[in-house]
């Protein structure tokens, strides 16, 4: 009997091959780990802590910085007082009803935080909450 040459061809294979997918899936993980450092607020300031239980953040959140020095940042955005209006309208979207989040130093004086909630009151954002460590953290 003579072998045919069925017998010499490979079979069909039922397997999926992963190994593109775990590279592909790889090259994502480290994209991830550099970009997501980057998309946090890196403005510093020195937080007062707080026992209040913490509330999950929105996507997109707006942090109004109030540093030592008596400056206001937008996010990143070291902002003058008489341009604060026109950057969280731009930060917004033009969005009055979205929450504003307050972080000052706590070495800033109650009067200047006063004084950071009227301009955004007059800018017409009147949801504002303030931003603290966890209680749990150390000093």
């Amino acid at each position: 009997m003579m072998p045919s040459e069925e017998d010499d061809l490979p079979g069909e294979s039922h397997e999926i091959n992963v190994t593109p997918f775990i590279d592909v899936m790889l090259v994502l993980l480290i994209i991830f780990m550099v970009v997501a450092p980057l998309a946090t607020v890196n403005v510093p300031v020195d937080l007062p802590h707080s026992s209040a239980q913490a509330q999950p953040p929105p996507a997109r959140p707006v942090f109004v910085t109030l540093r030592a020095d008596h400056d206001i940042a937008v996010n990143d955005t070291v902002t003058p007082a008489e341009g604060l209006a026109a950057a969280l309208m731009a930060a917004t979207g033009g969005q009055h009803d979205q929450r504003i989040f307050l972080r000052a130093d706590r070495s800033v004086s109650y009067e200047a935080l006063m004084a950071a909630m009227d301009l955004l009151r007059a800018a017409g954002f009147l949801k504002v909450s303030l931003v603290a460590l966890d209680g749990s953290a150390t000093p």
